[in-house]
C-alpha cells in the first residue's frame, strides 16, 4: 500500500478533528505507486499513522479518509459494516418509519465519502461522487442490496463535481432491472412521481420532506406563491392543507408537467386552487410586484447559487435580491420559508442575508423557526463542512 506523507503540522486536523479531507497543500509527498481511488496510508511527517484514505491525485482534495484507524483494512467486509450502520441508523428514526423516500447514505457524513444513497420504495439510487466511491462501486452496490434488500439500484453519477475527481458521468443500472411500472412514492399522504433518470439529484429532493410537511401545517386558508416549484412537491403539500391558492413557478416546462402529473396522482387534492407557471423566478416576482399582487407565504427553494466557497459572494448577492423580492410581496404579518442548499453559504451568513433583504424591503422581520434537512440528513451535525440544506422561516410585518 502506497503512503501520504504529510507536511509538518498538517496532521492536526486528522489526529483532532477527525476531518475526513486532506487538502493538495497538506500533502508532503506519496512514497509507493496509487491510481485514482486506490486506499493509501496516511502518515503524519514523523511517519505516525494517522489512518487511511482514498487517493485523488486530479482533485484539491487530495486525499479523502475511510478510516482513522490506522489498522482497519478497506476492504468488501468495510463497505458491508459501514453501509449496514448508516442504514440502522435511519430504521431507528420513528419519523421515517412508513417513508417510501430516504436518504440512506449522506457520504462524509456517515463514513463514506462520496458516497450518496437514496432509497424510493424498493429501488436505490446511488450517486458516487469521489474517486474512492467509484473505485468501489461493485462493493458499495452488494452492501446496498443486503442491507436493504431492495430488488433494484440504479447508479446517477452524472453530478457535475465528478470532474473535479477526474471521473466521467456515468448512469445505468447496477442491480435488478428497471421497474415496470413508474416509480412513485408517499410522502406524508401526498403521492409524488420520482423520475429517477431524467430528475434533479437521484430524482427527488428526499431533504425537504419535513419542510413540506411544515408548510402544509401553515397552509390553511393562505394564497401561497411556491417559487423554483420543481415536480411540486412544497404545492401538493399546501393544497392538502387547506391553502385557498397555490401559485408554482419554475423556468422548466418538463418539471412542471411532472408537477401537474404529480397533482393528477391525487385526486382528493383540489386542483381547481392551483396555478402553475413557466417563467424566470426574478422577472415574475418583479411583474407581481408591479401589479401589486400579495400573498400570505412563499416559498423560496432555489437551486444552487454557490458551488462552492469561492462562489459566495456572488450567491449571497442573488440570495439577497430574491429575498428582497420576496418579503415585498408578502402581506403584513405572512411568512417566508427562504432555504439555500449551497455549500458555501453557511447558516450564519444565510441569517445575516435575509435580514438584509428584509431591511432593504423595508420589512421588520422576526425569524420564527430555522428549518433544516430532514432526520435522515444528520450532515449539519457530522460534517458542517458539507453541502446541506439551511431554511429559515421568516414572518414580515
Amino acid at each position: 500500500m502506497a503512503q501520504l506523507i504529510l507536511m509538518p503540522g498538517k496532521e492536526r486536523s486528522a489526529m483532532k478533528q477527525r476531518h475526513p479531507w486532506l487538502f493538495a497543500g497538506s500533502v508532503g509527498r506519496l512514497e509507493g505507486r496509487a491510481r485514482p481511488g486506490d486506499t493509501v496510508e496516511v502518515l503524519a511527517d514523523n511517519l505516525r499513522p494517522l489512518g487511511r484514505a482514498a487517493y485523488s491525485p486530479q482533485s484539491q482534495i487530495r486525499a479523502r479518509f475511510w478510516t482513522f484507524d490506522a489498522d482497519e483494512s478497506v476492504d468488501d467486509a468495510f463497505f458491508k459494516r459501514r453501509i449496514a450502520a448508516a442504514v440502522a441508523r435511519r430504521d431507528a428514526l420513528p419519523e421515517l418509519r412508513g417513508q417510501d423516500g430516504v436518504r440512506l447514505i449522506h457520504a462524509e457524513s456517515d463514513g463514506l465519502p462520496g458516497v450518496i444513497a437514496d432509497r424510493y420504495g424498493d429501488t436505490v439510487v446511488v450517486q458516487l461522487t469521489s474517486a474512492g466511491a467509484d473505485k468501489w462501486r461493485k462493493a458499495i452496490v452488494a452492501g446496498l442490496v443486503k442491507a436493504t434488500g431492495c430488488a433494484r439500484v440504479y447508479e446517477r453519477s452524472d453530478s457535475e463535481v465528478r470532474a473535479l475527481e477526474g471521473l466521467e458521468p456515468t448512469t445505468g443500472w447496477l442491480h435488478g432491472e428497471a421497474p415496470t411500472v413508474p416509480l412513485a412514492i408517499m410522502e406524508n399522504g401526498v403521492r409524488l412521481a420520482v423520475d429517477i433518470a431524467g430528475g434533479h439529484k437521484t430524482g427527488f429532493y428526499l431533504d425537504q420532506r419535513e419542510n413540506r410537511r411544515l408548510l402544509g401545517e401553515l397552509a390553511a386558508g393562505k394564497e401561497i406563491l411556491n417559487c423554483f416549484c420543481y415536480t411540486g412537491g412544497f404545492s401538493l403539500q399546501a393544497l392538502a392543507g387547506g391553502a385557498a391558492n397555490v401559485l408554482s413557478i419554475d423556468s422548466s416546462g418538463p418539471a412542471l408537467a411532472q408537477a401537474r402529473a404529480n397533482l393528477a396522482l391525487n385526486p382528493q387534492l383540489p386542483a381547481e386552487r392551483a396555478e402553475w407557471l413557466e417563467a424566470d423566478v426574478f422577472q415574475a416576482l418583479r411583474d407581481f410586484r408591479q401589479a401589486g399582487r400579495k400573498f400570505d407565504l412563499i416559498v423560496l427553494d432555489p437551486p444552487k447559487f454557490a458551488p462552492s466557497a469561492a462562489h459566495a459572494e456572488r450567491a449571497a448577492r442573488a440570495y439577497k435580491d430574491i429575498n428582497v423580492l420576496g418579503c415585498r410581496l408578502l402581506r403584513p404579518g405572512g411568512m417566508l420559508m427562504t432555504y439555500s442548499c449551497s455549500g458555501g453559504i453557511g447558516l450564519e451568513l444565510f441569517q445575516k442575508i435575509v435580514a438584509g433583504a428584509a431591511h432593504d424591503a423595508g420589512r421588520e422581520a422576526r425569524i420564527v423557526r430555522r428549518l433544516a434537512g430532514a432526520a435522515d440528513h444528520p450532515v449539519a451535525l457530522n460534517f458542517p463542512e458539507g453541502e446541506y440544506l439551511k431554511g429559515l422561516l421568516v414572518q414580515v410585518d
